[in-house]
């Protein structure tokens, strides 16, 4: 599991050169700004040269200043609230707004191709299919997340439970979770205290996990029995969550497949219920 960057700062503190001392200071003080500062940005507001940033972020554990900036910036996401996110968006996006949201939406998904790990992709998927019970937990901004998730998976599973309460419910819902079952938690800043500690219980009590979300710094990901990532956009006080969409809708779909002919079955039963109670409008017919 990633450390933060503060855990490195104070591990290597003592090591580091006075002018990377100088660095680590403010980057401390100062979290938000830093994040969105270019090396030499950063090197001029702390009065050292560019190259003495660049080492100083190799010197804490990273393999330069763009992952050291990467890292950054995802702490900071966890961080900032409401007001922080709209102001720190304001500086970053441009003036075509409807463009700039749609090219980071497809950077983001570019990137969870690349980087999403196969390995726990495909161990999902057969948590999933083995899975007595199946919860699905997410909270405000990922409640959407868990409701698509319920939603489909509920025409393949016999009994899917979704969650999206933050109340104290949330446990009751959950009391009857075993190491038979699977607990898939969805969250993304800012994350939620309700998620978190609903995954520690569903923990105690032997579930599998699924942990979808933004980083190895997530609070949820050292919960996860498969750890699946997808980057997260902050546009403005909201996080754009297109890509997390996409790769729970890749994950349905391989589970699915798993289970083709039942789910073929249980399509073929359905489209006749819904003919018989008419369900879905046919063009031309009159509206029921």
């Amino acid at each position: 599991m990633a450390e933060n960057i503060q855990d490195k700062i104070e591990l290597y503190y003592a090591s580091l050169s006075k002018g990377q001392k100088k660095i680590a200071d403010y980057i401390s003080e100062n979290y938000e700004k830093a994040s969105f500062m270019t090396a030499a940005d950063l090197g001029t507001a702390v009065n050292v040269s560019e190259s003495t940033v660049v080492r100083f972020a190799c010197r804490i554990g990273f393999d330069g200043y763009p992952d050291f900036q990467r890292n950054l910036r995802e702490t900071v996401k966890s961080r900032l609230t409401s007001v922080q996110r709209m102001d720190v968006a304001s500086n970053i996006n441009d003036n075509d707004i409807l463009q700039n949201a749609l090219m980071q939406d497809a950077e983001t998904i570019k990137k969870t191709r690349d980087t999403v790990s196969r390995e726990a992709f495909a161990g999902s998927v057969q948590a999933i299919n083995e899975a007595k019970k199946i919860y699905i937990l997410g909270v405000r901004s990922s409640s959407s997340l868990a409701a698509f998730a319920a939603f489909y998976m509920g025409y393949i599973y016999d009994v899917v439970l979704v969650n999206t309460s933050a109340s104290s419910e949330m446990f009751e819902q959950m009391f009857h979770i075993t190491a038979d079952d699977l607990c898939i938690a969805i969250s993304f800043p800012r994350y939620s205290n309700r998620t978190i500690n609903a995954l520690k219980f569903a923990q105690s009590r032997g579930a599998k996990i699924i942990s979808i979300t933004d980083g190895e710094l997530s609070p949820i990901a050292k919960y996860a029995t498969h750890l699946l990532l997808a980057p997260s956009n902050m546009v403005s006080f909201v996080d754009s969550l297109v890509a997390p969409l996409s790769l729970i809708n890749a994950l349905i779909a391989a589970a699915s497949r798993e289970k083709k002919e039942e789910v073929h079955s249980r399509f073929e039963d359905l489209e006749h219920l819904w003919q018989e109670y008419r369900v879905y409008s046919t063009t031309g017919e009159e509206k029921q």
